[in-house]
């Protein structure tokens, strides 16, 4: 069994922005050198999250909006009472995705639907730093 990690950084603007990284994970994938196994693509942090969606303009701009539908920023956040930092509702929406999924390896290469992309989302109200962790593990 061989583990194989990398990173791929970036900066944010802030909410809501919605970055496809399924070509950078995809490379990372190839490198590696491990022809079957699983990747995982992980954001530490707790306002960040990584999922699947197909990537086009149309679906982009939905998610954004039913993140608002469902997760207003208007309402009233007990974290926003402690720390006054306008971003309790970002963590809550980083919680319903999650930070993190598993994509299946085979010969190289991620096994994903022919519409389907791999996203990172930025639901915090601050640009950020981020460091996406990919670990590639398989043989």
């Amino acid at each position: 069994m061989a583990v194989h990690r990398s990173n791929i950084p970036f900066k944010t603007k802030g909410e809501i922005e919605i970055i496809d990284i399924t070509k950078k994970v995809a490379r990372i994938v190839h490198k590696s050198q491990i022809d079957n196994g699983i990747v995982s693509i992980f954001v530490p942090g707790a306002t960040g999250a990584i999922t699947t969606i197909e990537y086009e303009d149309g679906l982009v701009a939905d998610l954004s909006a039913a993140f608002e539908r469902i997760y207003p920023k208007g309402l009233e956040y007990k974290h926003e009472l402690r720390w006054h930092d306008g971003n309790g509702h970002s963590h809550i929406r980083a919680s319903m995705v999650g930070p993190s999924i598993t994509v299946p390896v085979a010969d190289r290469k991620m096994i994903l639907g022919t519409w389907q992309q791999i996203i990172f989302v930025e639901l915090d109200v601050r640009p950020h730093d981020r460091n996406i962790v990919v670990t590639v593990v398989g043989e």
